[in-house]
């Protein structure tokens, strides 16, 4: 029963339900389209694969282990200052700051591999591309001076030629979100309209709010109805009238 009460007013203004996640939708789909900036991401892949142990190292069967162990370190060395500001000084044409580049530069690794991959994250493509590049390159060449070791290879950079699709925003995403988001909003509006809305609207309202039984109640007659029957209620008339009438002589 319940169940019903809310349908009944959720029906009631339905027209507002749809007119918000109409226009919610449609200003989602607007603004992602053309008020968010575009993010495009390059990556590059380097494999730590170290060319000469220490002794203690040769020893252990665990060398693999041992490199997989020294990703960790590298990947808080990539991202330190003493890198980036190499990259900002030995490629000027990109114009970032070194806190730019800590904010678009990332480092993932997969689990039980020697791999890594150093991403940045950009407006533009060429620049992503650019940024991930110069970035592995710097710390290829730094890592020997920091650690006394020779053990980072890259395997491929990224191409700053390619037109890759950008990763943000994901419109679709955002227009399924926007609907389920407006369709709430849309019916917690409604029910407060409801809520708000004081008139008597029924025969149960006006006896709640007068505390007195119903008599009577007049339905409403359609307006399409209403000219058919008022004929069909003269016509009675007149032949009753006529009926009852009388001649005098």
């Amino acid at each position: 029963m319940e169940l019903k009460h809310y349908w009944s007013i959720i029906r009631q203004r339905l027209w507002v339900l749809m007119l918000i996640v109409i226009f919610g939708t449609a200003l989602s789909g607007i603004y992602s389209e053309f008020f968010v900036d575009k993010q495009y991401v390059a990556s590059t892949k380097i494999i730590v694969n170290q060319k000469e142990y220490p002794e203690a190292v040769v020893q252990d069967p665990r060398a693999i282990d041992y490199n997989i162990n020294l990703i960790k370190t590298y990947k808080e060395i990539i991202k330190t200052p003493r890198i980036m500001n190499t990259v900002t000084k030995q490629y000027p044409d990109l114009n970032l700051s070194v806190a730019d580049l800590i904010d678009r530069v990332s480092v993932s690794t997969v689990n039980g591999t020697q791999v890594m991959s150093v991403i940045a994250e950009d407006t533009s493509y060429h620049r992503a591309a650019q940024v991930a590049n110069a970035v592995t390159q710097v710390f290829q060449r730094e890592i020997p001076l920091l650690m006394n070791v020779d053990n980072v290879n890259i395997l491929n950079e990224a191409d700053e030629s390619a037109r890759p699709n950008p990763t943000a925003p994901n419109t679709s995403i955002n227009l399924v979100l926007s609907v389920v988001v407006s369709f709430f909003i849309g019916i917690g509006l409604i029910f407060l309209l409801h809520y708000l809305d004081d008139t008597a609207k029924s025969e149960g309202d006006i006896r709640q709010i007068l505390d007195l039984p119903t008599l009577a109640y007049i339905p409403r007659i359609k307006g399409a109805n209403a000219p058919r029957n008022q004929n069909h209620v003269d016509q009675e008339n007149s032949v009753r009238g006529s009926t009852n009438a009388t001649i005098n002589a």
